[in-house]
């Protein structure tokens, strides 16, 4: 197998955002009161950005990935593809979940709704951590076997302009804080090339409250070289 830290993974940065998401919505739906209507309202947000988060993610995977890989290893896509309609399922039961807390008036029963909702959401979270390992291994060693880096770079740029900017920016917001320095600039620098300077202004200013001190004055400084 290529070695990681040799060839460009078309997943290192996404799931990075992935886990941070998941793992931020699992701890807010961990620690709130349930009888608190805003607590609730914000914690079932979070809950329903990650579960839109999921889906579309998944869906762009099929469309794109999927779609690459069985081009040059028919069935290579068929395990998580499969794990994907499962997903899809699982996302379906929490966000119909969510829903049911949000109108039940009864304390026992949002209660035991809202117990349901994490025990089921963690499962899902671990489930997820799972299949990004996956995708990390052995798709991306299907890539690396039938596609050259750039061949794999010009996959995630059509991936990427088919992605509406509302939710483009959603993704940002997790993909960029929780990127290592150099995933950021990288990032950011192809960014500033490409997007309007509004747009690329919109994306710095989401970003720099998100960021710690000696991450924002690295990025300057990298994306003033």
């Amino acid at each position: 197998m290529a070695s990681e830290t040799a060839r460009y993974s078309i997943y290192a940065v996404i799931h990075k955002a992935l886990r941070a998401q998941m793992s931020h919505a699992l701890m807010e739906v961990g620690r709130c009161d349930w009888h608190d209507a805003s607590e609730r309202t914000q914690a079932l947000l979070t809950v329903e950005q990650l579960l839109q988060a999921c889906g579309a993610h998944l869906q762009h995977e099929n469309e794109f990935i999927h779609t690459a890989m069985e081009a040059c290893q028919p069935g290579s896509a068929a395990h998580t593809a499969t794990e994907h309609r499962g997903h899809q399922r699982e996302i379906a039961e929490l966000l119909a979940l969510g829903r049911c807390i949000a109108q039940t008036p009864d304390r026992a029963a949002r209660e035991g709704a809202a117990a349901q909702l994490y025990r089921q959401l963690a499962r899902f979270v671990a489930e997820n951590y799972e299949h990004m390992d996956v995708e990390e291994s052995h798709n991306n060693a299907v890539l690396w076997a039938g596609y050259s880096d750039a061949e794999i770079h010009a996959i995630e740029q059509r991936l990427v302009a088919s992605i509406p900017p509302e939710e483009m920016m959603g993704g940002l917001r997790w993909m960029l804080p929780y990127a290592n320095h150099q995933e950021r600039s990288q990032l950011l620098a192809g960014m500033r090339q490409q997007a309007p300077a509004e747009a690329f202004g919109g994306v710095m200013e989401m970003l720099r409250p998100l960021l710690r001190y000696s991450d924002w004055h690295k990025l300057e400084t990298a994306l003033a070289a």
